[in-house]
């Protein structure tokens, strides 16, 4: 009999958390090894933080205004 509603746990969730991990470890290493990797300077981390920052802002303002305006 087929289940209704949520599916368990497939593909990648699937796998323990170790076998997760070492496969995240391959995948870096080879984005490395192929300089496709990025890394964040301090000022490109900061930048972002900050952006992040203002879209989080703007979206609880938007819901709040949403919430005013209801019936």
């Amino acid at each position: 009999m087929a289940r209704k509603g949520r599916k368990g746990k497939q593909g990648f969730a699937s796998m323990d958390r170790e076998r997760q991990r070492e496969i995240a470890r391959l995948g870096g290493k080879t984005a490395q090894s192929l300089g496709k990797a990025h890394r964040f300077t301090q000022e490109e981390a900061r930048k972002a933080g900050a952006k992040g920052g203002r879209a989080n802002l703007q979206r609880r303002v938007k819901v709040k205004e949403r919430r005013r305006n209801e019936p």
